[in-house]
């Protein structure tokens, strides 16, 4: 199973993670199912960038981004050439190390 490595996030992973998620799982569905309370206001239906991530090692092993995605991601706080919306980017057999933005475009946190 791949391991997702969370460097350290002041609010969300203080001291950074490390989690293990089967194979085509998103990896906000596997941050979620592991206690890591990443935005996600959309619901995980690619129509917002709250879940807005850093991929820093493993981007080319994630599925392809797709039109809509590239499109939200323009509007996503703190944009780098590897970020991804964590509900799009699909975990295949590799490991990834991602980075959770301090900000995101949301005005207030979300509860989920």
């Amino acid at each position: 199973m791949p391991v997702i490595r969370i460097l350290p996030n002041a609010e969300l992973c203080p001291q950074g993670d490390s989690i293990e998620a089967p194979a085509g799982t998103s990896v906000c569905e596997a941050l979620i199912e592991n206690g890591i309370a990443i935005e996600h206001a959309c619901e995980m239906s690619c129509a917002c960038t709250t879940c807005h991530v850093v991929v820093k090692q493993g981007f080319e092993s994630l599925g392809d981004m797709d039109e809509s995605e590239e499109d939200l991601l323009d509007r996503a706080w703190g944009l780098t050439p590897t970020s991804r919306l964590s509900c799009q980017a699909i975990l295949s057999d590799r490991d990834v190390t991602i980075e959770i933005p301090k900000y995101s475009i949301n005005h207030a946190r979300e509860k989920h």
